[in-house]
C-alpha cells in the first residue's frame, strides 16, 4: 500500500518471468498441428519458411521491444494506442486483445481435452471434457488469484514439461536429418504462399501479452525488450529444427495428416507418442496459464483508465492482484469452452492481433516523440530510423490481405460490442459528474 493506504500491483516479475510470458504466448497448441499442414504445401523447405517468416516477423517483434521500453505501468497495447491516438482507440485495441486472448484460452483447454483424450477417450467426450476444461480453467484462475508469483512458477513448471520433450525428439530426430532435407534441391516453388505464411505466423503471435504486465514486472523497460526479442529468436530456431526433423521422419505422402506424435512414434515407438502427447498437454497447459495471467491485466488496464466499469480496477486487499478482472476472464473463458460459441472469436483473433500490431507500430512516432529525455535516452532505440517498423507495417498488411469476409464480419460485430459497453461506462461517469454539480 501507499501512504494514502491504496493497495498497489506487486513487482514480482523479473527477467525469467517476462521470458517465460513470451515462451508460453508462442509454444502452445500450434507447433504440434503445424508442421504437417506447412509441409504439405511447402515440402522439404518448410523448416526454412518457418525460419524465414520468423526473422521477418522479427520486425514486428523489435518495434514492441521498443514500444515497451517506453512504460513502467501494466496494459501494452492499451496505453501505446491510447497515448498515441485517444482513449476510444486505446479500448478498442486492448478490447479485441483481451477477447482475442481469452477465446483462445478457451480453444486451447478444448484441445487439452482432445490431447488427453488420445491418453483416455473419457476424457475427450461428455463429462470427461467438461471436468478437465472447468479444473483446467478454475484452477488456473485461482492460482492467479492468489498472486503473480503462483502464476509465473506455474509457468516455469508448464515450461519444463513441454520443452524436455521437443529438445529430446529434436536430439532423437537429427539423426535422421540428410543434406538433401537440410538444403532441398530445387526449383523452390509452391503454391499458396500467401496462406501458408498467414497459417504459420500463428506459431509466432502471442508474444505481446508480455508487454500488459509491465506493472507487475521488476525494472520493464529494461526487461522486457530484452526478454521479448531473445525468446522470440530463440522460440523460431527451435521451430525450425522441430519442423527439420518432421520432413525427416515423416513420409511426404503423409504431411498433411501427420503431426509430432506420429513423429514421436516413429523415433521410439508407443514411447515416444506418448511422451509427445503428454508434451502437447503440457505444452497447451503452459499456453493457457500465460493467457490466464494476461488477459485479466487487459481488463485491469481498460478499467483503471475508466474504459470499464470501476469492480474491473479492484486490487484484492491482501493477494494484490487484480481479483475481480481474473475471475471475470477465467469465467468468460469457462462458459466459452464448456458452450463452444468461442469458435468464430477463435477465428476471429488472428486478424484482430495483426489489427493491434498495425495500430502500435503506427503509434511509435508519436510515443517516440511524446517521451521525455531521460526516458527516450535509457529506451530500447531500434537503428535505421522507421525502416524496422516499416517492414513490420509491410508484414502485417500482407498477411491481412489472406483473410476472410468472414473473419471481418466477426470482428465487426466483436468492435461493436466492445464500443457499446464503452459508451455505457462513459454514459455512467457523465451521470455522476452531472450529480456532483
Amino acid at each position: 500500500m501507499d501512504s494514502a493506504g491504496r493497495t498497489h500491483l506487486r513487482r514480482d516479475i523479473g527477467f525469467v518471468g517476462a521470458a517465460l510470458m513470451v515462451l508460453n504466448g508462442l509454444i502452445g497448441a500450434g507447433i504440434f498441428a503445424l508442421p504437417g499442414k506447412v509441409a504439405a504445401n511447402a515440402g522439404l523447405l518448410s523448416p526454412w519458411l518457418f525460419l524465414v517468416v520468423g526473422l521477418f516477423f522479427l520486425a514486428v517483434v523489435l518495434s514492441f521491444a521498443e514500444l515497451a521500453s517506453y512504460y513502467e505501468q501494466s496494459g501494452g497495447p492499451v496505453l501505446y494506442a491510447r497515448d498515441a491516438f485517444g482513449p476510444v482507440a486505446g479500448f478498442a485495441t486492448g478490447w479485441i486483445l483481451f477477447v482475442s486472448r481469452v477465446s483462445a484460452f478457451a480453444a486451447n483447454a478444448t484441445v487439452m481435452a482432445l490431447y488427453l483424450g488420445s491418453l483416455e477417450p473419457w476424457f475427450a467426450t461428455g463429462a470427461g471434457r467438461a471436468v478437465v476444461i472447468s479444473l483446467v480453467t478454475l484452477g488456473l484462475t485461482w492460482a492467479n488469484v492468489l498472486g503473480v508469483r503462483d502464476g509465473v512458477r506455474t509457468m516455469a513448471v508448464f515450461s519444463i514439461l513441454k520443452l524436455t520433450p521437443l529438445l529430446l525428439l529434436v536430439l532423437a530426430g537429427l539423426g535422421e536429418v540428410t543434406a538433401t532435407t537440410l538444403i532441398p534441391a530445387g526449383p523452390y516453388f509452391f503454391e499458396e504462399l500467401g496462406s501458408t505464411a498467414l497459417l504459420l505466423v500463428y506459431a509466432y503471435v502471442g508474444f505481446e501479452t508480455m508487454a500488459v504486465t509491465a506493472g507487475e514486472t521488476k525494472n520493464p523497460r529494461k526487461n522486457l525488450p530484452g526478454a521479448l526479442v531473445r525468446t522470440v529468436l530463440m522460440v523460431g530456431f527451435l521451430y525450425f529444427l522441430i519442423v527439420l526433423v518432421f520432413v525427416s521422419v515423416v513420409d511426404p505422402v503423409d504431411y498433411g495428416t501427420a503431426t509430432l506424435v506420429d513423429v514421436g512414434r516413429k523415433l521410439a515407438g508407443p514411447v515416444g507418442a506418448i511422451g509427445i502427447t503428454i508434451c502437447a498437454v503440457f505444452s497447451i497447459g503452459g499456453n493457457l496459464s500465460q493467457s490466464i495471467l494476461a488477459a485479466p491485466r487487459l481488463l485491469f488496464s481498460l478499467a483503471e483508465n475508466r474504459l470499464l466499469p470501476a469492480p474491473f480496477r479492484r486490487i484484492h486487499p491482501r493477494y494484490s492482484t487484480p481479483d475481480v478482472a481474473i475471475a471475470a476472464s477465467g469465467l468468460l473463458a469457462l462458459g466459452l469452452a464448456l458452450s463452444g460459441t468461442f469458435v468464430q472469436l477463435a477465428v476471429a483473433s488472428s486478424l484482430a492481433r495483426l489489427i493491434v500490431y498495425i495500430v502500435c507500430i503506427l503509434a511509435l512516432p508519436a510515443i517516440r516523440r511524446a517521451a521525455p529525455d531521460r526516458i527516450r535516452d535509457a529506451a530500447f532505440r531500434l537503428r535505421g530510423g522507421y525502416t524496422i517498423p516499416l517492414i513490420g507495417l509491410g508484414i502485417c498488411g500482407w498477411l491481412m490481405l489472406h483473410t476472410t469476409r468472414e473473419n471481418w464480419f466477426a470482428l465487426g460485430l466483436l468492435l461493436a460490442i466492445g464500443i457499446g459497453l464503452y459508451a455505457l461506462e462513459k454514459r455512467v461517469l457523465q451521470s455522476r459528474e452531472q450529480k456532483q454539480e
